[in-house]
């Protein structure tokens, strides 16, 4: 195989002709990973000869005449937070080390359904906690760019396989910008659909009123192919949208017409922007304006409390959701005290207690007990109602500054990230600035509408820039298009790390 073609564009179209075989692309991929996963440990797991097979099965149905997906033979690399029958899901914790699932996420069966070859499961975050990929069992990913910098997270595994071209596309999380911050920081393009768009079914929860998976890729064609095949109503999952899916692939050739494009200034003008990222966005802004876009400068009042809001309901939706881990039912357990409990003696100090509380202290690591603690806190009876139901209540008044942004507007323009990628273990234990790097991506979440990062240039220092375009409820089609018209605009060309050109 050739070795500059790492692209689902230029690799999908000599499947379908047969000039390629998905063997021989899935085998180019895996060479890939066994060279770079020492040095980038985008990978959680993979299986070589799984892969292979699933691509001769492909190569054997286009043969025989059988008509298949735009994306069949194509490999793609999962989070290891979507559950697969045929590999660990760890959710990058010791928990669940060795859990193996035994059905296959929604989203992973519309993948296998429509051809794609799975490479394997990307590193991330313990249970998508932290946004720097740091913070799980198995250790850091590293960074395709500068691998002394962060990768993002907390789907960094899946934004740098995709980076340094050890899988054409992948699969990630996005709960507060997950998703949208590695892309950013790995100068690659992802997307954060509607909630309820792409299924959660079969997604191991954070927090699951804002828990949401969607692509990445090198272009914005990448994430219109994957989205047109994931996309679409699933009864399992009940916050599933039973509404029609788009063209999202014819979608992103349409011609840019009288676009409106909504600057939110604040992010722009506000402190805390590193200038080179604040110069690119203006750069990016400049040329909206040569295209034929309005800009209409879009103030979002209620913006300052998203992190705050955000910080409250996502730990008390994760204190819930991760009780079910204590060793009982499935995954890690610490060894059961089998000394007889004195009659009388209090329940705090029985076996069973004890097993579940070491279960708990020895499988979590540090980020997801601050916030089940966090969590746990928040919702106990005195604090509910002060803290809890009054996130809610502005989570609501997030929604609705969006609501009246998008009445105005069609997307809205700004950073993806407040600076360009920090180094490994600057902010891992400082959990406000950490924290502070999801300033401008937990809105779209706690609204529950669509935003993409695109790169958009580097830093004189060579490390990747991002911009996000967030646009109304279901309107992923014109995000892609917005944004597709800009990269054709500036004649964009997928960016290669050296390390991933070598």
């Amino acid at each position: 195989m050739n070795q500059s073609l790492p692209f689902v564009h230029e690799l999908a179209p000599k499947l379908l002709t047969r000039e390629l075989s998905s063997r021989e692309v899935t085998q180019f991929f895996l060479d890939r990973i066994e060279k770079l996963q020492p040095s980038i440990r985008a990978f959680i797991s993979w299986d070589s000869e799984l892969a292979l097979s699933e691509a001769d099965k492909i190569d054997r149905r286009r043969a025989s005449g059988e008509s298949l997906s735009p994306l069949a033979g194509i490999p793609i690399a999962i989070k290891d937070i979507l559950c697969t029958t045929d590999s660990p899901t760890t959710c990058g914790s010791r928990i669940l080390e060795q859990y193996r699932s035994p059905y296959d996420a929604h989203l992973v069966s519309k993948l296998r359904e429509a051809g794609l070859v799975i490479l394997g499961k990307t590193n991330l975050d313990e249970f998508a906690m932290g946004g720097s990929t740091e913070t799980g069992f198995q250790g850091p990913a590293y960074n395709p760019w500068d691998l002394a910098r962060t990768c993002g997270g907390s789907s960094g595994g899946s934004a740098a396989s995709v980076a340094a071209a050890m899988a054409p596309i992948a699969i990630g999380t996005d709960t507060g910008g997950s998703i949208r911050q590695p892309a950013a920081f790995c100068g690659v393009c992802g997307l954060k659909p509607t909630y309820g768009r792409v299924s959660r079914y079969g997604l191991i929860a954070y927090a699951s009123s804002l828990d949401q998976a969607g692509p990445f890729g090198h272009t914005i064609s990448d994430l219109a192919m994957v989205m047109q095949v994931t996309a679409g109503h699933d009864p399992r999952d009940s916050t599933s949208l039973n509404v029609p899916v788009d063209d999202y692939t014819s979608a992103i050739s349409k011609p840019l017409e009288g676009a409106r494009i909504g600057v939110i200034r604040e992010q722009i003008d506000g402190e805390g922007l590193d200038a080179e990222v604040r110069q690119a966005i203006l750069a990016a802004i400049d040329e909206y304006r040569r295209m034929g876009c309005k800009i209409i400068d879009i103030a979002l009042p209620h913006t300052k409390y998203s992190i705050a809001t955000y910080y409250i309901i996502a730990p008390c939706e994760a204190s819930s959701n991760l009780s079910r881990y204590d060793g009982a039912h499935f995954g890690f357990r610490a060894a059961l005290n089998s000394k007889p409990v004195a009659a009388g003696a209090s329940k705090q100090n029985s076996p069973l207690v004890e097993m579940m509380s070491q279960t708990r202290s020895q499988g979590f690591g540090p980020e997801v007990r601050r916030r089940i603690m966090l969590g746990t806190y928040t919702l106990s009876e005195g604090y509910f109602d002060a803290y809890y139901l009054k996130a809610l209540k502005v989570r609501r008044l997030i929604r609705q500054d969006y609501d009246a942004a998008f009445e105005k507007v069609d997307v809205l323009l700004g950073p993806t990230t407040p600076t360009p990628p920090f180094r490994l273990g600057e902010k891992v234990n400082d959990p406000v600035q950490m924290y502070l790097e999801d300033l401008f991506t937990v809105g779209a979440n706690l609204a529950g509408i669509p935003a993409i990062s695109l790169p958009i240039g580097k830093t004189k220092s060579g490390l990747p820039i991002g911009m996000q375009l967030q646009g109304p409820a279901l309107s992923e089609s014109r995000l892609l298009q917005i944004a597709n018209d800009y990269h054709r605009a500036i004649d964009y060309r997928p960016m290669l790390p050296p390390i991933a050109a070598d």
